[in-house]
Formats: structure tokens, sequence, C-alpha cells
């Protein structure tokens, strides 16, 4: 179990730094793309980095998963997954924008994908503490 709880660990640590960076790397794209007019080495950046965590967000929620089966699913257990679902829906979020972005479409301004960002961040703090604490 030690093994999977590491994994679950360092997918999920990949899967933040994406969270954290990639409406960051938007905001850089977005006024790139704005002096240029070009896709650019920050865009491919972006893609590359959104592509890569996706991989790791399965397997974090697979451990995810299998490492609640084994504590039994307790209360705490599903309010951390709930968290991670919301945390799943911003980064699905992110990649829509992502998408639109590959075709030059900005419409999120930087202060939208700044606040966009630190909800993120607030997420994460959330499911730490939850992680930690096990209120219930």
């Amino acid at each position: 179990m030690d093994w999977v709880k590491i994994i679950h660990i360092l997918c999920v640590m990949g899967w933040m730094t994406s969270i954290f960076a990639v409406p960051r790397a938007l905001i850089f794209w977005k006024r790139d793309f704005a002096a240029t007019g070009a896709f650019g080495p920050l865009g491919d950046l972006t893609v590359r980095l959104y592509r890569f965590s996706a991989g790791l967000a399965v397997i974090a929620l697979a451990t995810g998963l299998w490492l609640g089966s084994v504590w039994q699913w307790a209360p705490w257990v599903h309010l951390k997954l709930t968290l991670v679902a919301l945390l799943a829906a911003h980064y699905v979020w992110t990649g829509r924008m992502v998408i639109r972005a590959k075709r030059g479409e900005f419409r999120e301004s930087d202060m939208f994908l700044r606040i966009f960002n630190e909800i993120s961040v607030l997420g994460v703090i959330a499911v730490l503490w939850v992680v930690v604490v096990k209120p219930f």
C-alpha cells in the first residue's frame, strides 16, 4: 500500500503543477500571441504541459480511488473526492481554454485567469486540510 500512496502523491504533485501553471501560462501565451500573431513556443509548452498532466491526473484518480476503498470510504474520503471532482472540473475548464487558445481565441482577461488560478490554490488547500485533519 505504501507504493500506491507514493505513486498517488507523485501524480497529484504533477497534476497540481499543471493546475497552477497552465492558467498563468495562458496569460503569457495570450500576450505573446497578441505581439506576434503566431502560436509560438509558449503555446507549445502550455499544450504539452496540459496534455502530460492529464495522464498524471488519471493515475492520481485511480490510485486515490483504490486508497479510498482501502480506507473503507470513510466520510472524509467522500469530502476529499468531492473537492477533487471540483478541481477536475477546473482542470477540464482550463483544457477548454487551451483548446481555444490553440485556435487563437483568448476570451478571458488576465484578471480572470489570475483569479481562476487562485481558486485552484484554495481548492488544493481544502483537499490538504481534509486529508491531514480528517474532520469526520
